[in-house]
């Protein structure tokens, strides 16, 4: 396919989530991005190869819904870095790449002759971004962790929850996407540097900074006040709204999304609701109303539960109102017509699996828009076409290697 990367090789050596993510976007945008997995572990270094969700009762390494989705539209190679042969391939195939991207641990790559040293030693402006919990300096170097941790140790968990409870979380591995974002933008910043000045560079992400880096509010009050931002559940934080939450509707687990930001707007969802004591005097300002917010919250969550989340949320955005419907997937995925629209859940046919749908990228180029069309890659599916007619070696090479166990 063409498109805005298109002239870009990328040598992948990232998984998981946080990489694999990243390098989703680029593939998406026309970079070739050859996926490199271990064919001794059957590919399992990473570990989404290996789970699922699953689109049936069969189970096996090239069946994981989760990884098809973080890997569409990349090309799949094995490579056992155990054999010299193994080794020399991976120099062949980053002396042809523009870009060499990886989330294991500090020091792995270094160990396994493939550090940012040895790799500009094969190809001089070579651009190779790790991505790891702690990053390659610093005291926590040598210490590796796993998403729901680097959210602990960032202050993303303490930040979700309801006031006077433990901290909730925020789900499974909630900041390797974040830090997929990020390092896509890093491999495009070291891409700008290398078109203007000629040179390569190691672009060193952490995780857990990185998730600070998504709590500015939180760090803004303590530097400047001198206070921590307790968990406020959904109330804003900072008491610039009363009221402003999630409240029960009619049906089972039918929830709406109400913020009210002046009188206004709380004497108009007096109306909606019927429910005059929303108005009382009691609740006339914005700092009674914050005094009384479990009150509030309580008379809100008696009048709503009576009426339909979409009935409800139709006239109150009518009436000028903030709310929405609290969204199941299936609601966004399949009954959604903006999503339709954007076309943000494509359908791809997995070799595998048949026809599923993944998630895209939601943006919109006018110009250069990004295609998501091939499946991810079944385990080793592209030897012969990466290791064979892109780096020259024969048939008859490849079939002993893959007896050896190399490829």
């Amino acid at each position: 396919m063409t498109g805005a990367l298109s002239h870009l090789r990328v040598c992948d050596l990232s998984g998981q989530l946080a990489g694999a993510g990243a390098t989703k976007i680029l593939a998406a945008f026309g970079a070739q991005v050859i996926r490199v997995e271990d064919p001794a572990t059957n590919g399992l270094w990473d570990a989404l190869r290996g789970v699922g969700p699953y689109v049936d009762d069969r189970r096996g390494i090239n069946l994981g819904a989760g990884f098809n989705n973080h890997n569409v539209g990349k090309y799949g190679v094995t490579i056992n870095l155990r054999f010299d042969e193994g080794r020399e391939l991976l120099r062949e195939l980053v002396a042809v790449s523009d870009v060499v991207c990886e989330n294991f641990a500090a020091g792995v790559m270094e160990k396994r002759g493939f550090g940012y040293d040895q790799l500009r030693a094969i190809k001089p402006d070579i651009i190779y971004v790790s991505n790891c919990g702690f990053g390659h300096t610093g005291p926590y170097r040598d210490f590796k962790t796993w998403g729901p941790i680097v959210q602990a140790m960032s202050g993303l968990t303490y930040t979700s929850g309801l006031p006077d409870t433990e901290p909730a979380g925020w789900g499974y591995s909630y900041m390797d996407h974040g830090s997929a974002f990020y390092m896509t933008i890093a491999i495009m910043a070291a891409l700008h540097h290398r078109v203007r000045t000629g040179e390569g560079q190691h672009v060193d992400l952490a995780t857990v900074p990185a998730g600070i880096s998504m709590l500015p509010t939180e760090v803004l009050n303590w530097t400047v006040n001198g206070k921590p931002t307790a968990p406020q559940g959904n109330r804003a934080d900072f008491g610039e709204y009363a009221p402003h939450g999630i409240y029960p509707c009619l049906g089972d687990d039918r929830w709406i999304a109400i913020a009210c930001r002046d009188d206004r707007d709380v004497a108009l969802l007096a109306k909606v609701l019927d429910e005059p004591a929303l108005t009382a005097d009691r609740f006339a300002t914005l700092s009674q109303r914050l005094a009384a917010a479990d009150e509030l919250d309580a008379l809100i969550a008696a009048a709503s539960a009576s009426h339909t989340a979409q009935a409800l949320a139709a006239d109150l955005t009518s009436a000028g109102v903030p709310a929405s419907v609290v969204k199941s997937p299936p609601e966004r995925i399949d009954g959604d017509p903006d999503l339709a629209a954007l076309g943000l859940f494509p359908r791809v046919v997995h070799p595998e699996m048949g026809p599923v749908h993944v998630e895209g990228v939601p943006m919109r180029f006018s110009a250069t828009n990004w295609e998501i069309s091939q499946a991810a890659p079944t385990l080793g599916q592209h030897n012969r076409e990466i290791l064979g007619e892109l780096l020259g070696h024969n048939d008859d090479e490849l079939e002993r290697w893959a007896q050896r166990g190399v490829i």
